[in-house]
C-alpha cells in the first residue's frame, strides 16, 4: 500500500485489525510514524471513553433499580442582559455521545453540533426561561430556581429523581445536588449544553433588535464592548435593571 492510502486507511474508525498488524511489519519509516500517529489516537480516544463511562456513575444508581433519572443545569446568571435558561435533560441508558461535557469545556462549534444530536437521543428535553423582568422582581437566584422548575415540568416524561447542579429545584421530586455537576454527570452536561445552546441563539435574535450591544458575541455578558455600549445608549428592555452596571447606565442616562 502507498503511503498515503494507509494514511486514509488510519483515519478509518475501525480499520481491519489483521491489516494493521500487517502494517505493522512494514518496515518503511512513514508508514512507522503513521502508526505512532494512530496508537496515540486511539490512547487518547480509550481514556476519553471511560471519562464519559465515568460520568454515567450517578446515573447507574438510579437506572440499576429501573429509575429514570434528570439532569438538570441553567445558563446566564451572571448576564447584564436576557433570560436565564435551565434544561432539563433525561438520557437513556445507551447514550453514547462522548463529546458531551461540561459546557464550558466544548467548543461553541461543538456544542451546535451536540445540540441536535442531545434532543434526538434523549428520553425527553425540557427547557425552561425567566426573562430579565421576573429577575428584577425575585432576584437572580430565585428566577434560576423558578427556570429549573419549569425545565422540570416540561419535560414529556416525568423523572423518578433529579441530578442537578449545585441548586435545588423547587418541584417534589428526589434531588442529589451536584458541587461541579456538569463535570461529574453527562446528563447534567448534556442540560448545560442544551440550556447554552439555546440561550446563546436567543441572545443572537436579540442582537438583530439592539445591534449596538454585540449580544451575539457577548450573550448579555458584561464585556468592554457591551459596557462600552450601556454607557453610549443606555439599558434595553432586555437588560437587567438591578444589575449594577445597568442601574448605574441607567441612573446616568435619566440625569442626561
Amino acid at each position: 500500500m502507498k503511503i498515503n492510502e494507509i494514511k486514509d486507511l488510519l483515519k478509518q474508525e475501525n480499520p481491519d485489525p489483521a491489516l494493521l498488524e500487517k502494517l505493522r511489519e512494514d518496515p518503511r519509516k512513514g508508514v512507522a510514524q503513521l502508526l505512532a500517529s494512530y496508537d496515540r489516537r486511539q490512547e487518547k480516544l480509550k481514556k476519553k471513553k471511560a471519562e464519559f463511562l465515568g460520568r454515567f456513575a450517578y446515573e447507574k444508581a438510579f437506572w440499576q433499580s429501573g429509575q429514570l433519572v434528570a439532569g438538570v443545569d441553567e445558563v446566564g446568571r451572571g448576564p447584564l442582559a436576557g433570560p436565564v435558561v435551565a434544561a432539563a435533560v433525561i438520557l437513556p441508558e445507551d447514550f453514547d455521545l462522548i463529546e458531551v461535557n461540561d459546557s464550558k469545556k466544548v467548543s461553541p462549534a461543538r456544542r451546535l453540533a451536540l445540540y441536535p444530536q442531545i434532543l434526538e437521543k434523549a428520553v425527553a428535553v425540557g427547557i425552561g426561561l425567566m426573562d430579565n423582568q421576573v429577575i428584577d422582581q425575585i432576584n437572580i437566584y430565585e428566577a434560576d430556581r423558578q427556570a429549573m422548575k419549569q425545565a422540570v415540568e416540561k419535560l414529556s416524561v416525568k423523572p423518578d429523581a433529579l441530578l442537578v447542579d449545585a441548586m435545588n429545584v423547587p418541584v417534589d421530586l428526589p434531588q442529589t445536588e451536584l458541587i461541579k455537576g456538569d463535570a461529574k454527570s453527562n446528563s447534567i452536561a448534556a442540560a448545560s449544553i442544551v440550556a447554552k445552546v439555546y440561550r446563546d441563539q436567543l441572545m443572537d435574535e436579540y442582537a438583530k433588535t439592539y445591534p449596538q450591544y454585540g449580544f451575539e458575541r457577548n450573550a448579555g455578558y458584561g464585556t468592554s464592548e457591551h459596557l462600552k455600549a450601556l454607557a453610549e445608549f443606555g439599558p434595553t428592555p432586555i437588560h437587567r435593571l438591578t444589575f449594577a452596571p445597568v442601574k448605574e447606565s441607567l441612573e446616568q442616562h435619566r440625569k442626561n
